[in-house]
């Protein structure tokens, strides 16, 4: 099943892009194991609402030794997706994507208007990244699972941009708690994550998930292909509970967010 809704949501990671003005048609797909959220009619709400907390932003290097002229803007490194996650403008994206704490973010709301900001902090491993946006303040911030520890076979969907595609709403379901052990790439990384049953695309990292409630249960970080490259139609997000412990430590939290803070083992299976 693949429907079509108009949303002010997403876009997403490393590649520079021009930003529409115009709403963006989030395309409703549904992964390998199709749920009980394949029916436009159930997913359709669940998009439009969790969209409200999702930007699309462009983060530019605003060191000096890459300005040509003072009058030139600072150079476009990065393209990507986050969500706002307090009624203070700070959002949540891929450390990859933000790349250096100090750089320059322009991101587009919900509304469609643009709105500057600032890398805040970036997290090497896990592979996260805080961006305090200006002026952005009525935003709908995305509200946290209660229990980060979902059940295999738990339905879920994730919000993202692959490279050279339009927005995407990906249905699928969490295939385990835990990869058992760490992933490295580049200068990023992360110490475990979620695998979802989900066929994401390079370009959807920073994407958040959501339960079938749209709660946030995670960000999406990275795909899994063999050897060969080939997809596996899963993927890799950071749990909320991950995501908690970076940004508690950077700003005060709300209540949910510091109980999800708090360390605790998730059963692999």
């Amino acid at each position: 099943m693949r429907a079509a809704i108009a949303a002010a949501a997403a876009l997403l990671l490393s590649g520079c892009f021009q930003q529409p003005a115009d709403p963006r048609v989030i395309d409703i797909r549904n992964g390998p194991t199709p749920a009980g959220l394949s029916s436009a009619d159930t997913i359709g709400p669940l998009v439009n609402r969790a969209s409200s907390s999702y930007v699309t932003l462009v983060v530019s290097d605003t060191s000096t030794d890459r300005l040509k002229g003072m009058d030139e803007l600072p150079e476009a490194v990065t393209a990507g997706s986050g969500f706002v996650v307090d009624n203070r403008g700070h959002m949540i994206t891929a450390g990859h994507v933000a790349v250096k704490s100090g750089w320059l973010v322009k991101a587009r709301g919900p509304d469609g208007r643009l709105h500057e900001g600032k890398v805040v902090a970036v997290s090497h491993s896990p592979d996260l990244a805080l961006i305090k946006l200006n002026g952005i303040h009525d935003v709908r911030a995305v509200t946290p699972v209660s229990d980060a520890c979902l059940t295999p076979g738990t339905q879920v969907f994730s919000l993202g941009r692959p490279r050279s595609s339009g927005d995407v709403a990906r249905v699928g379901e969490v295939a385990s708690m835990s990869f058992g052990q760490s992933v490295h790439y580049k200068d990023f990384g992360y110490p475990d994550a979620m695998v979802l049953k989900l066929p994401t695309r390079k370009g959807e990292s920073g994407g958040p998930v959501f339960t079938a409630n749209g709660r946030l249960a995670g960000m999406l970080v990275s795909t899994l292909s063999d050897g060969t490259g080939r997809h596996l139609n899963l993927a890799h997000a950071l749990p909320a509970p991950m995501i908690a412990q970076f940004m508690c430590s950077k700003l005060s939290c709300s209540s949910a967010w510091r109980a999800l803070a708090s360390p605790r083992q998730c059963k692999a299976g």
